[in-house]
């Protein structure tokens, strides 16, 4: 309303100084012409659907694009900053959004990396390419527990809860995916009905609060879990252990921002800041973690269950390893979360200094499901930084079988990175709770940009396989990744990384001495401090 009011005061005082020119003084014509030119482009602005900064700044959020209009290199202070204030690549910020707005991203010249830079990355393509398939292919996400499988996209919503994001922002994902045939994680603030309205299907995320299916004292609520994970739409439930960006570390919803819509969806008192705990109630060692995982299976009708984590030591994860061997219990899928993942808000040592980053992390939890004769029953997705085709390709070349975006599916509806997060501010409408400013982001368009984006991320994936000679994901080998280590040295990641072999971890032999030492120190009754 306050943004409709003064472009009509501009409306106003520019009829009124037109009023003045023709009754009065013809000087007054001065007046009005920039006045009602401004009026004209804020009511423009406010009544058109397809720039979100504009719906909420009429008339000066023009100056956003004069100055890049003028300025390129300014974008890196409005849309390149990541959310640790690193800098964002221009390239993947620019191919995003041209997907999403079904704009052909190809461009007039070579490439702007520096090649011979150590850390440069590039696959290696055969000289006898496949064709790329007519229909992307999906990942069966079903274990020998699981009586109801799912077929994973190649590419899906990551985890981002109504409260983080607002109401719009919600519904433009969920329809967008439900228009992708892809999935959409609920993140771990519940399920609210902005994720059941457009019928998307749904990851439902669990956290240490346990929020839309917990007690009055903040425990599991077995009946609670049920009943919600009955309804339709909920194709997966996932357990979330660690999140990349501040791994070992709850979250906290200030009080000012859990109002009643919020509070109902979360099943906690409204106003009442409400802090996730840093561990889970409901299991403390490795053989209780997958015992609860069956248990959660079960209650879900057989639905496909499994956990998110940032991977820590290589013990913990062996000792985990161990644990589904004796109980004979595995999840059906679980999701690597990379320390370069990004979040609303998180301390900046959490940010810099703690958690493994997602190669490792991936690499670290393929090998030791392959060593320990685990990998064909369990699915692996990849999360952290994922935003374009070569993304995909490394990340299932790491060990991955499917991946997950947060960040470049806030850019496809409409995120400008203005790291307003936290301040319920968010310019644009993607990250706020304020109804006036969630109302610039236009469902209608942005839910069309989320389905464009994947789409065509997945088909720039297919490419790049043909381009290798691989039709199917399953064929893709490390050594078709190779890493610039020095300025006159490159090594492919099957020399890069140690491979096991499957069930290699049970035999013992031949094992690299620091998988051997963790094998034999990973105790499946206890976690590794």
């Amino acid at each position: 309303m306050v943004r409709r009011g003064l472009v009509a005061v501009l409306v106003i005082v520019g009829l009124a100084a037109a009023v003045l020119a023709v009754t009065a003084a013809p000087w007054w014509w001065a007046a009005a012409g920039p006045f009602l030119a401004a009026g004209a482009v804020g009511t423009y602005d406010v009544t058109q659907r397809r720039h979100s900064v504009l719906r909420n700044y009429p008339v000066i959020g023009h100056l956003r694009y004069l100055m890049e209009a003028v300025r390129p290199e300014l974008q890196q202070y409005f849309i390149e900053r990541d959310y640790d204030g690193r800098p964002y690549d221009k390239d993947t910020r620019s191919t995003v959004y041209e997907r999403a707005k079904g704009v052909a991203d190809q461009d007039p010249f070579g490439t702007e990396l520096s090649v011979y830079e150590p850390g440069y990355e590039f696959f290696t393509h055969s000289m006898a390419p496949s064709p790329v398939p007519e229909h992307p292919p999906t990942v069966r996400v079903g274990g020998p527990g699981c009586a109801k499988p799912y077929d994973m996209a190649l590419l899906n919503v990551s985890a981002m809860s109504f409260g983080s994001l607002s109401a719009q922002a919600i519904l433009a994902l969920n329809r967008g995916a439900a228009e992708g045939g892809f999935a959409h994680d609920t993140g771990e603030g519940g399920i609210s009905e902005y994720h059941l309205r457009h019928g998307g299907d749904l990851v439902w995320e669990i956290g240490t609060g346990y929020f839309g299916c917990r007690t009055s004292d903040g425990d599991f609520d077995p009946d609670e879990f049920a009943r919600k994970a009955a309804g339709d739409t909920v194709r997966c439930v996932s357990l979330k252990l660690s999140q990349g960006a501040k791994p070992g570390m709850g979250g906290v919803l200030p009080g000012a921002k859990v109002n009643a819509e919020i509070a109902r969806v979360r099943e906690v008192p409204e106003g009442r800041t409400v802090i996730s705990p840093s561990y889970h109630k409901v299991f403390s060692t490795p053989r209780e973690l997958v015992r609860f995982l069956a248990r959660m299976r079960d209650l879900a009708g057989g639905k496909p269950t499994g956990f998110k984590l940032c991977v820590g030591s290589r013990r913990d994860v062996l000792a985990l390893c161990k644990a589904m061997i004796e109980e004979n219990i595995t999840p059906d899928f679980i999701v690597v979360d990379g320390a370069e993942g990004g979040t609303g808000a998180a301390p900046m040592e959490f940010v810099d200094h703690v958690g493994t980053p997602l190669t490792e992390g991936l690499t670290t939890l393929h090998n030791a499901l392959v060593g320990s004769g685990l990998r064909d029953r369990v699915r692996i997705g990849a999360s952290g930084k994922v935003a374009t085709g070569a993304d995909i390709v490394k990340r299932m070349i790491q060990g991955a079988d499917y991946t997950n975006a947060a960040r470049a599916m806030m850019f496809a509806v409409g995120c400008i990175q203005s790291q307003r997060c936290h301040t319920n501010r968010c310019p644009v409408g993607v990250a706020t709770q304020d109804a006036r400013r969630g109302r610039a982001l236009d469902v209608e368009d942005k839910y069309r940009r989320v389905a464009r984006f994947q789409r065509a991320t997945v088909h720039s994936a297919m490419e790049i396989m043909a381009s290798l000679g691989v039709r199917d994901p399953a064929s893709l080998r490390p050594h078709m990744l190779r890493r610039r280590v020095a300025y006159d040295a490159v090594s492919s990641y099957a020399d890069l990384f140690t491979w096991l072999e499957p069930g290699q971890l049970l035999t013992a032999k031949s094992l690299p001495v620091e998988w051997h030492r963790a094998w034999d120190g990973a105790d499946p009754d206890t976690f590794t401090p």
